[in-house]
């Protein structure tokens, strides 16, 4: 009677027990090659991502926008035509045309032109010989403009802008790795603790049938297998939940996967992390990604272009304060006809006295405007001074810090990885009592979940040391 409570007892267990000796059941064995490193996942990451791809355009951009101010010096044609006729009458035909060609790098224009003008009613001063009148001159600022102008101030502008654009992209880039790399390594925490907590349940299954083997044969008591059968039931929940969360930091790692036609691409369903190694960090690495910070770091670059463009824009600002003075000067000649050759010798060919002056002189009295903007920049060119002092000063301490970091997280790593082999020691022991009897299954349970807890310290340890080196890299201004 008594054995027969009992195998109803432990059949109720078995079939309460949510676990199966099938295949689906336990960790998939892949092979080698189904290694996902870390290196092809940031190479696949700056080839096809689409952020990176946008960062590639910040380069072009710039180079349309110095395409833009270049235009500014492009040749510029000008013609005007107007006819008036009334009354069988030709009050006036004007047909008037220049070409402006600036010369570098003054802002001297080269001026050529022809005008023919006739009708009845013209004004005296704008009539021309019947062939027309052509025009040889320049107009030169002899104030404003004349060291620099508004085109050069343009120009000098988008060409530091290309070093703006380079900075915006290494910083894109660089943030995009290193969010890859925080969740590559997520991945590979979710995976491990995913492995450790199925092994720890599959453990605790294997001792629970162990257990009511014996239990059944009157070695073990019956309030054991309750237990067995409790700490099975615990860690499934933890499996289980284990399981979600690697498959979720499997899609997050996808969202960072695209290929060469800029499809999203899933991760492949055998892949699976690749292994961290722990090493002490080099004192040379700091020091060489501290020195490229301090150099190369793209908030430090970008704050250096602005007070480059701000010195540039400073000094378009003085040449403002200058009186605006523009000279025009130009000599003339007849057009000659398609059937007549040119005549040097003729009096209206092009000679000194067939000439063309003018003079512009504008000069605001108080130029308050002007002193106000100059003051304005110098301000700015300040502001942007002391930003990059203390930026600059900020980066080298955060690199420090994240140095800092990494040394301690790989002593703490060492350390747990002792603590786990001195635990693993106290696991046999403890089991080698529990099997000659003189131990409870609680503390072989205990000792158990201790070891299972200090795994994933292990493994938490490895991934904010991976995490650490990802961070170092970043707050450096560098991805390589």
């Amino acid at each position: 009677m008594i054995r027969w409570f009992l195998g109803l007892w432990f059949a109720v267990c078995a079939v309460s027990l949510p676990v199966s000796s099938g295949q689906a059941q336990s960790v998939p064995s892949l092979s080698d090659t189904s290694v996902f490193s870390a290196s092809v996942f940031y190479e696949l990451i700056r080839q096809h991502h689409p952020l990176v791809k946008q960062a590639q355009l910040f380069s072009e951009e710039a180079r349309q926008v110095l395409v833009q101010a270049r235009g500014a010096f492009d040749p510029k044609l000008v013609m005007a035509y107007n006819r008036k006729e009334f009354g069988n009458d030709l009050y006036y035909d004007h047909w008037q045309n220049k070409l402006a060609v600036p010369i570098w790098p003054g802002g001297i224009d080269l001026n050529v032109s022809y005008d023919r003008n006739k009708g009845r009613y013209i004004n005296p001063e704008e009539r021309t010989p019947a062939s027309g009148l052509s025009g040889v001159g320049i107009t030169v600022p002899l104030g404003q403009g004349l060291l620099m102008d508004s085109r050069r101030n343009t120009l000098r502008q988008a060409q530091l802008a290309q070093n703006l654009a380079a900075a915006d992209r290494l910083k894109l880039i660089n943030k995009t790795l290193f969010d890859a790399a925080k969740t590559y390594w997520e991945w590979y925490l979710a995976y491990r603790q995913q492995q450790l907590l199925a092994e720890g349940h599959d453990l605790a299954s294997r001792r629970f049938l162990a257990l009511r083997e014996r239990a059944l044969l009157g070695d073990a008591a019956i309030i054991d297998t309750t237990e067995a059968l409790i700490t099975v039931q615990d860690r499934l929940v933890q499996r289980q939940q284990a399981d979600v969360e690697e498959q979720n930091a499997r899609l997050r790692v996808s969202t960072f996967l695209w290929n060469q036609s800029g499809q999203p691409v899933e991760l492949p369903a055998g892949a699976k992390p690749q292994e961290p190694l722990l090493a002490k960090p080099d004192d040379n690495l700091f020091k060489n990604l501290l020195d490229r910070a301090m150099e190369q770091h793209p908030d430090l670059v970008k704050l250096t272009v602005k007070n480059q463009q701000l010195t540039i824009e400073e000094r378009f600002r003085r040449a403002m304060v200058q009186p605006q003075i523009v000279l025009n000067a130009s000599i003339l000649s007849e057009t000659p006809t398609v059937d007549a050759g040119y005549d040097w010798s003729s009096y209206y060919a092009f000679r000194p006295q067939n000439h063309k002056l003018g003079v512009d002189l504008v000069f605001p009295l108080f130029l308050r405007k002007e002193r106000g903007k100059l003051r304005e920049v110098q301000v700015k060119n300040q502001q942007v001074v002391l930003e990059r002092q203390q930026t600059s000063r900020d980066i080298a301490n955060t690199v420090q810090a994240a140095h800092n970091q990494l040394r301690a997280l790989a002593d703490q790593a060492i350390v747990q990885q002792r603590t786990i082999q001195q635990q693993q020691v106290l696991l046999q022991a403890e089991q080698q009592k529990f099997d000659l009897g003189e131990s409870s299954l609680f503390l072989v349970n205990s000792r158990e979940t201790k070891l299972i807890d200090l795994r994933l310290k292990g493994e938490e340890l490895k991934t904010k040391y991976q995490k650490a080196i990802a961070e170092l890299y970043f707050v450096a201004g560098t991805s390589e």
